[in-house]
């Protein structure tokens, strides 16, 4: 796996780098690369930003610095990179990000994400450079980097080797292996704790009921999760803008 990461703070994914399933996938061959869109820019003194025409607050990631930056690092037109990788814009109106696109994600060779600043991308970044629009959740960060780093931790994980033992991420939350539900609840030692006892069922060595009673505990979770979003649904859907 290759990941590139486009992004005014390259800086931040030191940290990263350095988180030990993250090691692991690096020292195994993958590659996690930074690029910074001002090292490209064509433009004077860094800028890599310009106030957004009609007006309003906030600056906007300009196209053309966006394209110079791509351009530099594959040196191709960024048009037709699309056709050769996935060219990932984080962006919060992007498809949300889930455990199925996790897994479709880690199947590719290589993937390229583009961190966005400020109000966000001129428009024709996503229409025209971006291959896809990702979203981690329907709120708003001050950058796509914390994104990327979310990405880039949901898929690396599900590589071979990266977490020890090959098992580890087959049966959690959301997996196939569980239907899409939420993982089922985990203890370990005491036994007992202030009157807090472990489930007998995971004291009896019987495997068959452990497994039944964690399968259960799993859609017992997701019920909860779907009459919770049904109690938070809105009586009616809000009318169309003025």
């Amino acid at each position: 796996m290759e990941i590139d990461v486009f992004t005014l703070f390259p800086e931040w994914f030191e940290w990263f780098r350095q988180q030990r399933h993250v090691r692991t996938v690096l020292a195994a061959g993958g590659r996690l690369e930074c690029v910074n869109y001002r090292d490209h820019t064509p433009l004077g003194g860094g800028q890599v930003d310009d106030t957004p025409f009609g007006g309003g607050a906030g600056m906007v990631l300009r196209v053309d610095v966006v394209d110079a930056a791509l351009r530099a690092r594959y040196g191709i037109d960024p048009v037709e990179l699309r056709d050769r990788r996935r060219v990932i814009a984080l962006t919060p109106g992007g498809r949300l990000l889930d455990d199925s696109v996790v897994d479709e994600l880690a199947a590719e060779e290589s993937l390229t994400l583009l961190c966005g600043r400020y109000e966000g991308f001129d428009e024709r970044v996503l229409e025209h450079l971006a291959s896809e629009r990702l979203s981690i959740g329907r709120y708003v960060l001050a950058g796509g980097e914390l994104a990327a780093m979310v990405v880039c931790d949901a898929i690396l994980r599900k590589l071979p080797g990266a977490l020890g033992h090959d098992d580890s991420a087959l049966e959690e939350s959301f997996s196939p292996a569980l239907a899409g539900a939420p993982e089922y609840p985990h203890y370990t030692r005491p036994s007992d704790y202030r009157g807090w006892p472990v489930p007998e069922v995971l004291l009896s060595g019987h495997h068959a009921n452990i497994r039944h009673w964690r399968l259960e505990q799993s859609r017992s979770r997701a019920e909860a999760q779907a009459r919770e979003r049904q109690n938070r649904r809105p009586a009616a859907e809000p009318g169309p803008l003025p």
